[in-house]
């Protein structure tokens, strides 16, 4: 049984991102929280599986329980679910250690389509967010110079490895890959849990920014 921390002020919209999270998980433990104060102290006492966090909060930024989370329960995929698509929240939530980014602008039936992506190993984000962070870290990568000494020590890909991280930092997802290397979507999310691992990231964002530190983008 999955356990899931729910982290919104609104009573209403935590109902239905309530249901939708049971539609999503059948069966989850779901802990509520409406403030930052109350979410770290589940944090504290529970160990989850799925965090869905909002970031604007009376007491604070929901970024502080991505952080909480990423530093007291690594294995945690945290999900940001928001009104705001604009960099000043993305990018910190992603930094800090967000798995997703979702947006409640969204439909239930795409927002659970989304959400589906966790069991298979890939992170849920709002199309218009994957785009915003595709087009940040490629356009870094172009302005930027790669440093011999800016790039991750001691970390050895092999060539597939290095093809496999290009195109999760483009944003293809788990089928696509596969499609383009002949190889199962269950062999990527592997190769994907292997790279994660070795590069010492835990989001699609941080995938990026090792992929443009390592000049995937360039060759």
């Amino acid at each position: 049984m999955k356990q899931i921390l729910l982290l919104e002020d609104l009573p209403e919209i935590r109902a239905w991102l309530k249901v939708l999270a049971l539609q999503v998980f059948p069966g989850a433990q779901i802990s509520e929280a409406a403030r930052i104060h109350d979410a770290l102290e589940l944090v504290n006492a529970v160990r989850f599986d799925v965090a869905m966090v909002d970031l604007g909060l009376p007491d604070g930024s929901g970024v502080e329980v991505v952080q909480a989370l990423r530093e007291k329960q690594p294995d945690v995929q945290s999900v940001v679910v928001t009104i705001h698509d604009d960099d000043e929240h993305l990018f910190p939530a992603l930094q800090a250690g967000a798995f997703g980014y979702l947006l409640k602008e969204q439909s239930r039936e795409q927002l659970s389509e989304q959400l589906h992506r966790i069991s298979q190993g890939e992170p849920p984000l709002s199309p218009s967010i994957a785009r915003r962070v595709i087009q940040y870290f490629t356009a870094q990568a172009r302005q930027q110079p790669i440093q011999p000494d800016t790039v991750t020590p001691h970390v050895q890909l092999t060539d597939r490895e290095n093809e496999v991280l290009l195109r999760v930092a483009k944003g293809f997802t788990l089928p696509e890959i596969g499609l383009q290397l002949n190889l199962s979507r269950h062999t990527i999310a592997d190769y994907i849990k292997q790279i994660y691992r070795k590069l010492n990231v835990s989001s699609r964002a941080e995938a990026a920014l090792e992929a443009q530190r390592l000049g995937l983008f360039r060759r």
